[in-house]
This record gives C-alpha cells, structure tokens and sequence, in this order.
C-alpha cells in the first residue's frame, strides 16, 4: 500500500467514523422526540377499561395482564434501540424495515391529530348550532309569554269596556243624588260603598283613570267636544271633563270626553270699546245743554 493509499485509507475511515457519530446523534435526537412525543400522547390519552368479573377464569386475567404489558410505547422503544443497534451494526435492511415501522407510527400519529382536529371543528359546529337552538327557544318563550299576556289584557279590556257604561251610570245617578232625610242617607251611603268596591275591583284589574283637568291635551287620550276661552288655563289645557276615558296596561279602553282651553282670548277689543263707550258719553253730555239752549 502506498503512501497516498493509506492516506486515503485514514481519510475515507475518519469520513465514515464522523458520518457515524452523526448518525448516532440525529438517532438520539430522533429516539428522544419520540419518546417526547409519546410522553405527551400519554398524557392526553383516556383510557377505559372494563374491570374483569370475579367469576372470569385465570386464563382470561393472564391475557389481558400480557395485552396491557405490551403496550404501544413500549413497543416503539423496543423499535427505537433495534434501530440504534441495526445503524450500530450497519444492517441496512433491519434499518430499513425499522424505519418502515417508525414512518408507519408517525403516519397514524398525523392522522390522529387530523382526526383531533376534525372532531374538535364539528364540536365547535356543535356548540354553535345548540346555542342557536338555545337562542331560538328564548325568543320563542319571550314571544308566546308576550302573546299570552297580550291575550290576557284583550280578555280583560273586553269584559270591563263592557263594565264601563255600568260605572257611567253610577256616576250620572251619584250627581243626581239628594239626600234629605235620614233614610236617604243610608241608601246613599250603601250605593256609595257599592260604587267604592265596583272602582277597587277595576283597580286591582289594573284599569286606571285617564286623567284630564289641567293636563295638556292629547289626542290619543282625550275626545275634545267643546273649546272654550279660559283667562285661568293656557291654551290646550283640559279645563272639564264630561265623561271619563280609562285604561289597562298600555291599552285604552275608552277616550275622555273634554272641555279644552282656547287661550284667554282678545283683552285689546274690549278696552277699544270701552274707551268708544266712555267717549260717546262724553259727547253725549257736551252736546245736550248746547241742544237745549238753541
């Protein structure tokens, strides 16, 4: 062997000692992902057993003692170490048919976590569907609870616009009322007692009065049959109430009947004509002696 043989000798060995030992180390970095990768797996994982029956058989124990003893991990750490050994010994088909088995593991570790990934969008899916189911079922107890008060209201309002001219003869028969001897009295203070309950009974309905007298004049409460000028009200004011409107809730059952204020009314005329009226006496009483005396 010659000098430069040899030299190449020493060079392609240190070559090939070198390639080793970096094979060796991305062997352990590979073998100590894999083993972080399945650290993690094992953690995330949930496994459920069923707890075997008193009365099963020994043989039955003993099989599932051994399927649990070989376990995935363990398996793939067995793979790892024959890899180290095979790349040790340089068995290219060990290290193939290894490899074949870690890519085959890797394969179903990225098909899982693509499963994961697909069951947690149709969960999210899920979760949003039912939170509309949810939503949905609120606005529609929030719309027949509407609807059954609003049913309620229009029973109510029926039965008592029905009950209102009842209360208008009250009132017309509690003007016309004159009580003179004692016996009156008493009529007029048992229909008085009658007439406080019929109101309380309205009142607890719900049913209140529109009011009118020195209110400003509305025309969705309010049925304006008369104007008339007023030096006390402004104009637009209720100066009297004819018959009185009621409501329930936000319902109105009947308007009022009203006397509206037309404002004062013209104050200058009157003075104008009565300053006229002073001024024609005047003439009056200045021109009488002169008639006389011609």
């Amino acid at each position: 062997m010659t000098h430069f043989q040899a030299k190449q000798f020493i060079k392609n060995a240190s070559g090939s000692l070198q390639n080793e030992r970096k094979v060796e180390r991305n062997l352990n970095n590979i073998c100590n992902q894999f083993m972080i990768n399945i650290s993690d797996s094992s953690d995330g994982a949930v496994g459920v057993e069923d707890e075997t029956s008193e009365d099963a058989d020994d043989g039955t124990s003993d099989d599932v003692d051994s399927d649990a003893e070989e376990s995935p991990a363990s398996a793939i750490v067995a793979s790892l170490l024959s890899y180290k050994e095979a790349l040790a010994s340089n068995d290219e088909s060990k290290v193939a048919e290894i490899e074949s088995f870690l890519k085959s593991i890797e394969d179903e570790k990225l098909g899982l976590e693509r499963k994961v990934v697909s069951l947690s969008e149709e969960l999210s899916a899920e979760r949003d569907r039912v939170l509309r189911i949810s939503a949905d079922f609120e606005n529609f107890r929030k719309r027949t609870d509407r609807e059954r008060i609003s049913m309620v209201t229009n029973a109510q309002g029926e039965v008592v616009e029905s009950l209102l001219s009842v209360l208008d003869n009250f009132e017309r028969a509690k003007a016309q009322i004159k009580v003179a001897t004692e016996g009156e009295e008493k009529i007029n203070n048992s229909y008085q007692s009658i007439y406080k309950q019929f109101m309380e009974i309205l009142t607890s309905l719900g049913v209140v009065p529109v009011e009118t007298v020195g209110k400003p004049f509305d025309p969705l409460l309010h049925e304006a049959i008369m104007r008339e000028e007023s030096s006390e009200y402004d104009e637009g004011i209720i100066i009297q109430e004819f018959r009185k409107g009621f409501k329930l809730g936000d319902r109105l059952l009947r308007p009022s009947m009203v006397k509206v204020s037309a404002g004062p009314g013209p104050s200058k005329p009157e003075q104008d004509a009565s300053s006229e009226g002073q001024d024609e006496s005047e003439t009056i009483e200045e021109g009488g002696p002169e008639t006389l005396s011609s």
